[in-house]
């Protein structure tokens, strides 16, 4: 949690952006796992966390444009919660340490909102992802579940977007404490990357690690020796010599904010050769990036530029042909490289992703292509100071969709599909480290940096298996 001051000049920015009526954000509640008092760990919304701070659930809170007021609702926690769950604090002191004098308990909710709809005041909500948010904003203000993203109010998704897109001076603090933990936790999965050992033990240690010196993972591990598969989860799979294990994972901190790595680790210690020619490109584009990566640069343009990378990487492989500019216009690149090359990032691994990533991740000068492939381009937008950044190229062979566009003729005239064949079991290759955009360029974020060029990766192997 930061200073006071920082919730009070958040919301004041906030308001600021806004014409006139309220805002409400909604916290969120416990979820069951599988009964009324067995639930997943408790996760605040993160925009209510951006701007009220507090972690509790059944929380709300409601910013008055107008009169220039702020309100924390909710309802105090009673005898018998106290005696499972200790003493919290209480609403009015929340408030107070988030510089909010106007505290009440949550049914006072209904009488705002009543009030300001007689009135004929706007209310700005945000598209709920949670069901009982849905059901709640129905009961409260009268839209159906169905109509309640259309009837979102995009001024204040806009508004927030603006505000949590450029990143404070504490929040990259945060942002660096959770690479600390993410670099232990893939230190960790090179170290146990051995012939004989489970993808599930390797992803319950790193999980370990996160709770350990942090809140949690910041999204379920991907912990697999099929790296063709983009959420390849662990399973109870021996891992194989002369594999590769894909690793992406991440952690957040107790104030929530997140890491996310990915790493591909020969399982035998050492790359053969043609692992090593397919590393290579993926090596090299992930530099390509770093190296471009600035204020004022648009991150469609980096993209595109990768996969032309890769085009002519793997054209020298004798995979892909014909001319490169060609080819990536046509997509043909996606057999290979099926989503973007990153995300915005800070208090959710893919940043504000709630809100839409057609406000977070592209603007009014770009918005979100439709080709296969491209679609999944996370973001598109000019890069500005203060963006934090994932730098993810990858290369994959996805054995079904290699089938597919075979017997379909996709893009025949820039892929060698005989060629492509050998490369059936191969599995995937990403790297991806998180990328603060400064004034000058960009820089990796985290003190230490995980091993990810070819020689690093082998002599980290060679002195540190366990």
């Amino acid at each position: 949690m930061f200073t006071k001051e920082t919730y009070i000049q958040r919301r004041s920015a906030l308001k600021a952006q806004l014409e006139s009526g309220i805002i409400l954000i909604l916290g969120n509640n416990e979820s069951p796992v599988n009964g009324p008092y067995n639930c997943y760990p408790f996760r605040q919304d993160s925009s209510f966390l951006y701007f009220f701070g507090a972690q509790r659930d059944g929380l709300a809170g409601v910013l008055d444009i107008d009169n220039d007021k702020d309100y924390l609702l909710g309802d105090d926690i009673d005898i018998n919660d106290i005696i499972w769950y200790g003493s919290v604090d209480s609403v009015a002191d929340m408030g107070k340490a988030v510089g909010i004098k106007d505290t009440g308990k949550f049914s006072y909710l209904r009488t705002l909102l009543d009030n300001a709809r007689q009135a004929g005041r706007t209310i700005h909500f945000l598209p709920p992802y949670r069901h009982d948010h849905q059901l709640l904003l129905q009961d409260l203000i009268g839209f159906s579940p169905s109509q309640q993203a259309e009837q979102s109010s995009v001024d204040l998704i806009k508004a927030i977007v603006k505000l949590r897109s450029v990143k404070s001076d504490e929040e990259i603090k945060e942002i660096e404490r959770a690479c600390a933990v993410g670099f232990k936790m893939h230190t960790t999965a090179m170290k146990l990357c051995q012939p004989g050992v489970t993808e599930h033990f390797i992803s319950g240690m790193i999980s370990g690690i996160a709770e350990s010196f942090g809140a949690m993972v910041s999204f379920p591990s991907i912990v697999s020796m099929h790296g063709e598969v983009m959420h390849g989860y662990p399973g109870e799979n021996h891992l194989e010599a002369g594999r590769l294990l894909l690793c992406d994972a991440g952690a957040e901190t107790l104030s929530h904010y997140c890491s996310d790595n990915t790493r591909t680790t020969p399982i035998s210690g050492k790359f053969t050769n043609k692992q090593k020619e397919v590393y290579s490109i993926v090596e090299q584009c992930h530099d390509l990036a770093l190296a471009a990566a600035r204020p004022g640069v648009l991150w469609y343009d980096v993209h595109m530029n990768v996969c032309r990378h890769i085009v002519d990487g793997l054209k020298d492989l004798g995979l892909m042909k014909g001319d490169t500019e060609e080819a990536v216009q046509a997509g043909a690149h996606a057999l290979f490289l099926p989503h973007g090359l990153g995300h915005m990032m800070g208090m959710d691994v893919h940043d504000m992703e709630a809100l839409g990533q057609r406000y977070v991740g592209f603007d009014d000068e770009i918005q979100p292509s439709s080709q296969f492939g491209l679609a999944s381009l996370r973001m598109g937008r000019r890069l500005q100071e203060g963006f934090v950044v994932t730098d993810e190229p990858g290369i994959y062979f996805i054995p079904a969709l290699i089938d597919l566009w075979k017997r379909e003729g996709t893009n025949a005239q820039f892929l060698n599909f005989d060629a492509i064949e050998k490369y059936r079991e191969f599995g995937g290759i990403r790297i991806e480290n998180d990328l603060l955009i400064t004034a000058e360029g960009a820089r990796m974020l985290g003190r230490d940096h995980i091993p990810y060029h070819i020689d690093e990766v082998e002599d980290f192997l060679a002195k540190n298996q366990y």
